[in-house]
């Protein structure tokens, strides 16, 4: 099957990126190396192309009730131009997939979902709109009408703020705005998978080369660089933001990945929530945990935490941190071994490798 790309490739090419298969989508993995760019976002500023994200629009009269049905998050918190981070859950309690919620009015919201999850999660939206009678709603992926690029970084706001005559200090964090950005109209949102300061930029797919090549140039004395997927990833475990397919699955709860905060468990109803309010009165089998690997080796995905020999649990995510200078991972552990100390083992090339367990996230921003 041919991969799908973005509008963006033949810039990725121009940089000599190296391009890879992710999930369906050719995508740049590295311009120069994992280490340069993760350096570059944490200290000056990085800059993605995530126009393989997916974006559901969602409006009508019922669009507030219908995305409370199917969100954990209290969707009617939210106000025109906030942000809000939920769930969908399986009925199992299950992750089906974490998105972000743009609402621009009780009556029009935004879904941005993981890239490989946007025909899964569309469906099942579809699905639960036909199994409620809702009468005045549409749902409608709209992924082709965007290309999304994010700029992160301490310089993020320097950078786009040249090009832009709306005062960026003024947009909080996780809200967004309409803005005229290299002389074209777009939203742009503060949110940021980097654990950095940064923003999101929604343009029209035909606007996505002129605006890349305008952030680089205007961005290229303070230091910005293209970023790939590798740094990206690093970027995001450093933080311990969740990569769906590792913190989350099908099989993992929200509240097992640490993200109750976006469990609204005393809202009137929505799918999965019976499940996580048992998991909270009968009390966890297993927690994430942050663990630094004390031993020689680099933890990976799936491999096996052991206590006195004993599986206790498995690596979600594992990399060589390049801004600590050492091997983290996150892990997914019985509840006795989560306390912050705890000694365990990762099998690591059925080696049994040394490991303490450590507070999330593992870094964050001054």
């Amino acid at each position: 099957m041919e991969l799908q790309h973005t509008p963006l490739l033949h810039e990725h090419q121009s940089l000599g990126a190296k391009m890879i298969d992710f999930g369906g989508w050719l995508m740049p993995v590295q311009y120069t190396s994992i280490a340069r760019e993760h350096a570059a976002t944490r200290t000056a500023a990085g800059l993605f192309d995530v126009s393989h994200m997916g974006e559901i629009t969602v409006t009508g009269t019922d669009a507030l009730a219908y995305l409370n049905n199917t969100v954990t998050n209290d969707v009617s918190k939210l106000t025109p131009g906030r942000v809000q981070y939920a769930l969908l859950l399986n009925e199992q309690g299950g992750t089906i997939d974490d998105l972000l919620i743009y609402c621009h009015s009780e009556q029009h919201y935004l879904l941005v979902v993981n890239a490989s999850n946007t025909d899964k999660d569309f469906a099942w939206l579809q699905q639960q709109q036909r199994q409620a009678p809702y009468s005045d709603l549409s749902v409608v992926n709209d992924s082709p009408q965007y290309a999304q690029l994010a700029l992160q970084g301490p310089q993020a706001q320097a950078i786009l703020q040249k090009l832009t005559a709306f005062d960026l200090a003024t947009l909080p964090y996780f809200h967004f705005a309409t803005m005229t950005v290299a002389d074209d109209e777009m939203l742009v949102s503060r949110t940021g998978y980097t654990g950095e300061d940064g923003f999101e930029l929604y343009c029209l797919p035909s606007q996505a080369s002129h605006l890349w090549r305008a952030l680089l140039q205007q961005g290229e004395s303070l230091g910005i660089e293209p970023i790939g997927l590798g740094a990206r990833d690093t970027l995001r475990l450093e933080a311990a933001l969740p990569l769906y397919g590792h913190e989350l699955a099908a099989d993992i709860s929200p509240l097992e990945a640490g993200l109750g905060f976006a469990c609204k468990l005393a809202k009137e109803r929505f799918i999965g929530q019976t499940p996580l309010q048992q998991q909270k009165e009968q009390g966890l089998t297993r927690r994430l945990v942050g663990l630094e690997i004390t031993g020689r080796g680099i933890a990976r995905e799936g491999y096996r935490c052991q206590h006195a020999g004993r599986d206790i649990g498995f690596v979600a995510s594992g990399t060589q941190t390049p801004t600590l200078q050492k091997a983290i991972a996150t892990a997914f552990v019985e509840p006795e071994y989560s306390q912050l100390g705890t000694q365990i083992d990762v099998v690591i090339r059925d080696n049994p490798v040394s490991a303490t367990v450590i507070p999330l996230p593992f870094y964050k921003r001054a």
